[in-house]
Parts: C-alpha cells; sequence; structure tokens
C-alpha cells in the first residue's frame, strides 16, 4: 500500500510519518518545497507539492498513492482570520477535487472539534456542527464538499474531528511549550485562566496512530472523533503537569479570560472510533504519557 501524506512536516505530520514507518506501507511525505534536515527520509520518500500551487495532476505527481492522508492547513494558530474561508478553503477544496477527479480513490481529512461550535457536553459526531470560528467553518464547509465528491465520485472518505492535542513540537503559542518555557526560565508563577473549563485531551502520537490506522482501514467512510472520550479540568491538567515536570511554578489562576468561542464543558465520544480501531494500544515510548497541556488561550490547536 502506498499512502501519501501532506502537511508532512508539521506536529502532526511528523508522528504520523513515524507511525507509518513502523508499518509495512510505501511512504510519500509531500512539502512545500526542499525537505527539511531533521526529519530522517531514508524511509520514505520526498515530494515538493505546494498545494496552493499544485501541478495539473497532483495525484500524479504524488506517486499516484492509495491513500492520501490530508493534514495540511496554514493559517494557526489564529482561529478568527478570514483567510480560512477565504483563501485555505477554496485552495485545498480545489487540490483535493483535482486529486480525486484524477484517480484518489481513499482519502483521510482531518477536520477539528471547532465544527462543533459552542456545543457543551459529550459531543457524537451526529451533533449539529454551528462553527463559531473562521477556521471552524471553513473546516465545516470543505467536509460538506468532499462528502459531495464521496458521493459523485465513489471516494472513499473518513473525515478525523481532532480535539486537544499536545506534545513534543507544539507549537509555542500553546500551553505545552509556554508552561515549559516558564519553568525554564525559573518563574515564580504562570498566568491562566481561571481553570475550571472541561477539555478532551489526547498524545499528538496516540492521535497519529489512529490516523495511519484508519488510512490502512479499506471501504471505511463517515466522521470519526479523534479524541480520549474523557473530559479533564484544566487546572488539573495544569498542577499534574507541572507536578510531572518537577517544576515549582505556581498556578496564577482567573489571568486569563475563558474563550468566547469555547464553552465550558465539551468532550468527544469515543464510541465510534472505538468500534473500528485498538483502543488498548501502549503509548509510544518516545512521548511519555503525561498529563495533557491545557490551553490558557484558545490557543491549543485542536484540528
Amino acid at each position: 500500500m502506498r499512502i501519501a501524506v501532506s502537511g508532512a512536516t508539521g506536529f502532526i505530520g511528523r508522528y504520523v510519518l513515524r507511525e507509518l514507518q513502523a508499518r509495512d506501507v510505501d511512504i510519500v511525505a509531500l512539502t512545500r518545497s526542499a525537505p527539511p534536515r531533521a526529519i530522517k527520509s531514508e524511509t520514505f520518500r520526498w515530494v515538493a507539492l505546494d498545494i496552493a500551487n499544485a501541478p495539473a495532476n497532483p495525484y500524479k505527481a504524488m506517486g499516484s498513492p492509495d491513500v492520501l492522508i490530508h493534514l495540511a492547513w496554514s493559517g494557526l494558530p489564529n482561529y478568527q482570520a478570514s483567510r480560512h474561508v477565504e483563501i485555505e478553503l477554496p485552495t485545498q477544496l480545489a487540490f483535493l477535487t483535482s486529486c480525486v477527479r484524477h484517480g484518489l480513490k481513499r482519502l483521510v481529512v482531518t477536520g477539528t472539534c471547532y465544527e462543533y461550535g459552542l456545543a457543551s457536553g459529550g459531543l457524537i459526531e451526529d451533533t449539529p456542527t454551528r462553527p463559531c470560528t473562521q477556521y471552524g467553518l471553513a473546516k465545516d464547509r470543505l467536509r460538506k464538499a468532499l462528502f459531495d465528491l464521496h458521493t459523485q465520485h465513489g471516494l472513499d472518505l473518513a473525515w478525523l474531528r481532532l480535539f486537544y492535542l499536545y506534545g513534543k513540537g507544539q507549537s509555542e503559542k500553546s500551553l505545552y511549550r509556554m508552561l515549559h518555557a516558564a519553568i525554564d526560565r525559573n518563574a515564580k508563577a504562570f498566568d491562566m485562566s481561571g481553570g475550571e473549563q472541561l477539555r478532551d485531551f489526547l498524545p499528538v502520537h496516540e492521535a497519529a496512530r489512529i490516523i495511519v490506522e484508519v488510512a490502512q482501514h479499506e471501504k471505511l467512510n463517515g466522521i470519526f472523533n479523534v479524541c480520549s472520550g474523557r473530559p479533564i479540568a484544566v487546572r488539573e491538567l495544569v498542577q499534574s503537569w507541572i507536578e510531572a515536570s518537577g517544576g515549582k511554578i505556581a498556578m496564577n489562576l482567573g489571568k486569563v479570560p475563558y474563550s468566547a468561542y469555547e464553552p465550558m464543558a465539551f468532550w468527544g465520544s469515543r464510541e465510534k472510533l472505538d468500534a473500528i480501531v485498538d483502543s488498548t494500544a501502549q503509548p509510544n515510548k518516545d512521548t511519555p504519557d503525561r498529563p495533557a497541556p491545557a490551553p490558557v488561550t484558545p490557543s491549543t490547536n485542536p484540528g
């Protein structure tokens, strides 16, 4: 099986490549230009392909893969930027439509829990989507357009709604990086929200494993939450993270306002996902299974 990965040099993409390397597959990693030297490439092939300036037949250019795992998306972590709808959405749709029309038969795309908008509580995949961010709106519209292609062209399509991921290599604006940066400079306190909100966090290496397992399932179509299925209070996560790091920093609660576009309590249902993937897999040894970092603002990328 040949699997191509767009967004291969991004936060999630690097973990997906690592997961694929442990499997018996032919890997094609897509990059806008030259591949980064920091990522080993002995076991996969790099293809320079800019989605915004894709060739006439991008499917052929990437080696006619059996599956495309599509992770690429620009403009984050500014979730309210108009470019998500005005620029990124049409660019993404044009690229993926061209891939399908030229022969792509299986597509796995990462969506976001921000498609649900301000819905509260435990969210199942059939929960109506009412996005209140430009990013969530763009992803929601892309999903609907791609399922039209699924119907018209017989495309196998899995849409994976990512909740809050964490791990090494995360954005500097995520709590994972911000908290440890504060600990490293021996700060006495860390400004954050009141920490009462409930969220759903998942290690990025586990999300990568799920993405790859779904990609290797034939004839698997539909929407799937990629999440832990367990709501956790942000302040509890932060405290556990501090203890795991051995730091002495104190939580300075209430210094950052709660997000206007996230409900106080929401998490994903794992029932549909657990029916198709092994939920008992052991954590990746390279990424300790520590408590998840929580966003002090909505800066931790959920998709």
